[in-house]
């Protein structure tokens, strides 16, 4: 089987060829994004590998189907940037990785907690320059607080362990009780008491139509002022525009995302040379007291050999015409 890899790094290439199970698979790696305009790259294949920011819509589809593309294999979990009508109606097979390494992203996300908080990326540029003071640098205890974990699937139930392992309290929510924190003392609310109640918010929900800018101006007014936002899920969760508002009125005092709204035209390329045209993420890098990282949470070996080994495992089982555990459907909603 020919496969087409989009939107490939130096590490895709190093943990997709050791995983190809006896070489049997001919990758064939871009750089590019998928979308309409290089969806051609794969004229020659028989499936496509793509990532997060890969822009696959009825256009890109109907070509990729024109080049006799029969599936469409995530190296990744998120599924929202493909338009699975389109998927069906040309017969085109969607899978993914649904979980890879669920501690990799929950332990990058209490990292942003400890950065914002002890203010630790400050203090390393401070000493390197001979500067010994502690001014401005004070931080708060995580023990006692109240952390509000809104989305509880693998991710977020790790990530409310590790939590409670600080002496936190934790709440939830989410339309399925974790039995496993259930038993370890979360409680589960509605979502306008976590707003309310929680010192720190982390997301680690899917996007999707309910989840869309989920956090926005009403859920601004019901926090905390002064609270801690991070964000490890997707970027549109968060109205950018409210948060920068919430930012410059106080009401958020502190904001971690590991990922943005706009991050495919930014994300996993170097533009350190370059003028940045995009005025929001701009702003949000003028703030003290907002941590951005580049969709990094997924990025430790665990997890990249979880993905390319799940990803061959998809590709083997089409293949060879067998079930599909991580199919992902077109679902019909009645109106």
């Amino acid at each position: 089987m020919k496969i087409a890899v989009f939107s490939t790094k130096s590490y895709d290439r190093e943990f997709l060829d050791r995983f190809n199970p006896g070489g049997r698979y001919e990758l064939s790696y871009f750089e590019d994004p998928l979308n309409k305009d290089t969806a051609i790259l794969a004229q020659e294949a028989t499936a496509v590998c793509a990532f997060v920011n890969d822009r696959i819509d009825a256009e890109t589809l109907r070509r990729l189907s024109g080049h006799g593309i029969k599936i469409i294999a995530f190296r990744c979990a998120g599924f929202n940037n493909i338009d699975l009508e389109a998927a069906a109606r040309f017969n085109i097979k969607v899978v993914r990785v649904p979980a890879y390494s669920p501690h990799a992203v929950a332990e990058h996300a209490v990292a942003m907690i400890l950065t914002l908080n002890r203010k630790t990326h400050k203090a390393y540029n401070r000493v390197r320059e001979n500067n010994f003071t502690v001014e401005k640098l004070l931080g708060f205890n995580l023990y006692g607080k109240t952390v509000g974990v809104i989305g509880t699937g693998k991710i977020g139930e790790c990530f409310a362990t590790i939590m409670l392992g600080f002496g936190c309290r934790v709440i939830a929510c989410d339309m399925v009780v974790s039995p496993l924190l259930k038993k370890s003392g979360v409680e589960y609310l509605p979502i306008g008491e976590i707003f309310r109640q929680s010192d720190i918010i982390s997301l680690h929900c899917p996007l999707t139509k309910s989840t869309h800018h989920l956090i926005n101006k009403e859920a601004f007014e019901k926090m905390k002022k002064g609270m801690m936002l991070i964000n490890t899920s997707r970027g549109a969760v968060i109205d950018t525009a409210d948060a920068i508002d919430a930012l410059k009125n106080e009401t958020l005092g502190y904001l971690g995302i590991d990922v943005y709204e706009q991050e495919e035209s930014l994300f996993f390329r170097d533009l350190s040379e370059n003028i940045i045209q995009d005025d929001v993420i701009a702003r949000l890098l003028s703030f003290p007291n907002v941590l951005i990282t580049a969709h990094q949470g997924f990025f430790t070996r665990e997890a990249l050999d979880q993905i390319a080994a799940t990803t061959f495992g998809n590709l083997e089982a089409f293949e060879k015409g067998e079930k599909l555990v991580n199919e992902v459907v077109f679902e019909k909603t009645s109106n």
